[in-house]
């Protein structure tokens, strides 16, 4: 019998710390910087602040935070294995909040404006 690593168990594979999916998915150039953010309570799970790094975040959890001048809203799609490159990032989550081509989020008036006319 060897005593090799153990694989983690199969509910342990789809949760992750918040802070270590926030590097996973890049949007934070570092883990420590993750962490920083989520203790200053810059972070809501579900519609809950949250200021503990530690928080396990699942597949189907909306995170809401500020990133730059922008207010971002994704739903965790994955949790991942390893922060990969910008392509793999991305199938980590579903960005929510709506946004112009230019890469920046649009107001909501100005979607609800751009059908009204």
């Amino acid at each position: 019998m060897g005593k090799g690593p153990k694989a983690p168990p199969a509910a342990a594979a789809d949760r992750l710390r918040i802070d270590k999916w926030l590097w996973h998915a890049r949007f934070l150039k570092s883990r420590a910087l993750a962490a920083a953010m989520v203790s200053e309570g810059a972070f809501r799970l579900n519609g809950q602040r949250i200021d503990k790094p530690g928080r396990a975040v699942t597949p189907g959890d909306v995170l809401t935070f500020a990133l730059g001048a922008e207010v971002r809203v994704v739903r965790v799609l994955a949790c991942g294995t390893r922060r990969g490159p910008a392509q793999e990032a991305a199938t980590l989550y579903e960005d929510l909040a709506p946004r112009a081509s230019g890469g920046t989020a649009v107001p909501a008036s100005a979607a609800d404006q751009d059908g009204a006319s």
